[in-house]
This record gives C-alpha cells, structure tokens and sequence, in this order.
C-alpha cells in the first residue's frame, strides 16, 4: 500500500477539476494545469468538488509504485493552480548583481562577461535588492527547474561561500591552506 497515494486531496474552493476522458483539467485563479491520467490502471473519484481521490484497480508492485506519484502530482497541480510555488535564490560575492531587462535575466557573476538568462513562459522571476531573486509559477517541476539552471551557472564554493544558493540552503564550509 502507498502511504501517500491513500490520503484524499482536498480541493480549495477558487479551483475546479474535471475529469474528461483520460484528461484531468484543473482551473484555478493562477492559471490551467492538464494531467493525463491512464484510467486502466488507476480509478479516480471526485466527490461534490471538495476532495479528490485516486485508487489502484489492481494491486501488483507497477500499480504500487506509480499511486503515489500519481497522487502527488494531481496535489501539485492543485495547489499550483491555486496558491503557486516560489523559490528564492541568493547571490552572495563581491559584485554578485542581478537585473531584469524584459524577458532576460542578466546576471554578473564575476565573470568577465554577463550572463543572459531566457526566462520561460510560465515563471515569473523578481529582482529585489539586486542579490535577491524570486522565481514563481503554477508549474512545480518547472520553478524548480528553473532555480536550479541559474544555480547551476555558479554553484556556492565551500571556502568563502561565494555563489548562488536557495535561501536556506546549508553550505558546507572549508578550513582554508594553513601554515
């Protein structure tokens, strides 16, 4: 038995899921999200529009495995259509900036050039205090994705700590050369 694929997923009021064929449409105040859910394996139950359940017809170890990200995908797109996801990265050394210029993401990062990084449709990113951006959006796996290829182009070094981390993130500190 999966443990996450037998909890209900509750829906908030703002958001609609329809079920149309092997389409789940999900409609929220933030925007639209479909999942295509195969209806052989797994059976799908909306009651009144307030909770969503999703149970496996047969029980074998492929039905097993696939449950309970079935589940969590159809809560991630409920909650993304209602509330969305934010990350918040931090740029941290000496002449670390970043600024917005329309759909570009420019950012120094102590290079001898400027990166130019193409925001995709669906995210929205925020430059606040120039060493502080937010990336949001109603598609989970896509704000992460995102985060994780500007993180990516300068990963925090474990001497002085300089580079772009998730706030909060814990990065491991090195003793430097001694004497």
């Amino acid at each position: 038995m999966s443990k996450i694929g037998k909890i209900n997923i509750s829906i908030p009021e703002k958001v609609k899921v329809l079920l149309s064929g092997n389409m789940l449409n999900i409609e929220g105040p933030l925007g639209k999200k479909s999942l295509n859910i195969d209806l052989e394996i797994f059976e799908l139950n909306i009651s009144d529009g307030k909770e969503v359940s999703i149970k496996p017809k047969k029980n074998n170890q492929d039905t097993k495995r696939l449950w309970g990200m079935n589940r969590s995908l159809i809560n991630n797109a409920i909650v993304g259509a209602s509330v969305g996801y934010e990350k918040i990265l931090e740029l941290s050394g000496v002449g670390y900036r970043a600024a917005l210029k329309g759909n570009i993401l420019n950012l120094q990062l102590g290079f001898s050039h400027d990166i130019n990084f193409n925001i995709p449709e669906g995210v929205k990113i925020q430059v606040e205090k120039q060493t502080i951006l937010k990336i949001s959006g109603t598609d989970k796996q896509q704000v992460g994705m995102v985060a994780s290829e500007i993180k990516s182009l300068r990963p925090p070094e474990p001497y002085k700590g300089k580079g772009i981390k998730e706030q909060g993130q814990y990065i491991l500190r090195k003793e430097g050369k001694k004497k």
